[in-house]
């Protein structure tokens, strides 16, 4: 498998892209409009058509680029059920296979951050990729504070689905505001303070006592991103 991690600096962005090396068929998970241009190069470079562009959640604090890359590629663009945006390919819900080549990613929905937040999961003898959105970030979980967000279902997506799986399980996150590139499932288990409480109501607790300002872009950001990118 080809495997290639993305930053975009102006909002602290990973895009993750995955490509079968026989069929030559990709997968890109939130992909950044303004890295477009930079993302269809490589795809050339390494020899890849782009299958499939998907998103983990609405974003509030930068342009997808599901739909560019759509314009482009010719992709099929998805996002789970829960999102709003009419202007997909497809859906998928939780237990799905999302497939290109050999590259098999299974869907888990894990709300909290936002109603329709996603990660995604590459099973592998080694522990496998977890994909997790802004659901589980490195030394932190998403906030919970706006677009239908909830701490109790985040308890429930992150003590009962995403730590049930394997320590050596690597976690890639969609923002890292660190510089911070990779984890673990064991390391997050040990060292992340969000996951250092005993109880559901303890992480209600501690969310719900959070003070942080909106996204800078969350006006334009998300009902753009409802539309797939389109700013129009």
């Amino acid at each position: 498998m080809i495997f290639r991690q993305l930053f975009d600096p102006a909002s602290s962005s990973y895009s993750y892209l995955l490509g079968d090396k026989k069929t030559k068929q990709a997968i890109l998970i939130d992909a950044v409009l303004s890295s477009t241009e930079q993302t269809l190069l490589l795809l050339e470079q390494l020899d890849l058509k782009l299958s499939i562009a998907i998103d983990t959640h609405t974003h509030a604090d930068h342009i997808t680029g599901l739909g560019a890359l759509r314009d482009q590629t010719g992709c099929n663009t998805m996002m789970g059920t829960q999102a709003v945006a009419d202007c997909l390919s497809a859906n998928f819900k939780d237990g799905d296979q999302i497939g290109g080549g050999s590259i098999k990613l299974d869907a888990i929905y894990t709300p909290g951050h936002t109603d329709d937040s996603y990660c995604f999961y590459l099973p592998s003898n080694s522990g496998g990729m977890l994909f997790s959105g802004d659901t589980l970030l490195i030394r932190g979980t998403g906030r919970t504070d706006f677009q239908n967000g909830n701490a109790k279902q985040q308890y429930h997506s992150l003590f009962n689905r995403l730590l049930q799986l394997p320590n050596n399980c690597a976690v890639y996150p969609a923002h890292d505001y660190k510089g911070w590139t990779v984890s673990s499932i064991g390391e997050e288990k040990r060292n992340n303070p969000r996951l250092q409480i005993s109880s559901q109501a303890d992480y209600i607790n501690l969310m719900d006592s959070l003070d942080l300002p909106n996204p800078k872009m969350m006006d334009v950001a998300v009902p753009a991103n409802q539309a797939c990118g389109d700013l129009h």
